[in-house]
């Protein structure tokens, strides 16, 4: 048996925990995964793996074979991303990953205009919020907001994220608009669940920080969710500007505190460090970028 080709198997298997989700994305059958693994293992002449039906783990002579292993797998990718580069036009399936609100607001309608460009790329997109595992998962590309703190990947800046206060104006005409800072403790500010600090609010000016505790009858983990609070007179949120722009673009929101800043991150592309990356990544973030708006994105034109 040609011990090379079952090394992306034995990657697999371990990458993803199991013979059944190493056949799937492998788009091969479970029992040839199995078969695989069993030759590879005896060609060798050690155990690799330790089966049960519960789980998998690898034995110590697997371990180190599979240190190895993943190296000669990420060469192979290299490899095959180089002979790629030279190719004239991009292809292949990308799969990404997005959250929820972005995914919906702004990937969905850009994704079919980039198809256009690229026929021969096919994407499979994934929107969730909850943290993806780009390995695990078989992601080309997952977007993210805020800071990554996994240094293992790579990121490229797609564009900026700015989050601001918003209340609509029937709120604002019914219980007044907040002048000062301190007067946010006063009204029904609405948190975004998902935040680090969920009721805190932090603002800067003029070089100073200022920190607000502010308090409230709803919180949610969706910023569209909150969107709509907002807009039915509920109360004060703090809103990222891709869900918030149109709206106070419109009037349909009223921007608080315009002189001052809230904290400002960055929306992401993540991948997985390669030496070459493939043709159709890089068709996909050059688009992406263009299309956004990079520094001044569409949604802060307002």
């Amino acid at each position: 048996m040609d011990t090379i080709g079952a090394i992306p198997v034995f990657v697999s298997v371990v990458e993803y925990g199991g013979f059944s989700p190493a056949a799937k994305h492998l788009n091969i059958t479970k029992s040839a995964v199995s078969k695989r693994i069993t030759q590879l293992e005896e060609q060798l002449g050690v155990k690799l793996l330790h089966r049960t039906t519960r789980k998998l783990s690898l034995t110590e002579a697997g371990e180190h074979f599979f240190e190895h292993a993943k190296r000669a797998a990420v060469a192979a990718q290299d490899a095959e991303d180089a002979v790629a580069q030279l190719q004239g036009e991009p292809q292949g399936r990308l799969k990404i990953g997005s959250p929820m609100s972005f995914g919906r607001l702004h990937m969905a309608p850009m994704i079919p205009r980039f198809l256009k460009e690229h026929p021969k790329i096919s994407i499979d997109l994934v929107m969730d919020d909850k943290p993806i595992d780009l390995v695990g998962g078989g992601f080309d590309i997952a977007v993210r907001g805020g800071n990554l703190p996994d240094s293992s990947y790579i990121a490229r800046r797609l564009a900026p994220l700015r989050s601001v206060l918003c209340a609509s104006p029937s709120y604002l005409k019914r219980y007044g608009a907040p002048e000062r800072l301190e007067d946010l403790l006063e009204h029904n500010c609405l948190p975004f669940s998902y935040s680090n600090d969920v009721k805190e609010w932090t603002f800067s000016k003029a070089g100073k920080t200022h920190s607000i505790v502010v308090s409230g009858n709803y919180q949610v983990n969706n910023s569209e969710a909150l969107r709509d609070a907002v807009l039915q007179d509920l109360g004060i949120a703090r809103l990222p500007t891709f869900v918030a722009g149109e709206d106070i673009r419109t009037g349909r929101l009223v921007q608080l505190f315009p002189d001052y800043e809230m904290p400002v991150a960055a929306i992401s592309a993540v991948m997985i460090e390669r030496q070459y990356m493939p043709a159709k990544v890089r068709a996909f973030l050059d688009f992406a970028i263009t299309y956004f708006g990079s520094d001044i994105p569409y949604w802060d034109q307002y």
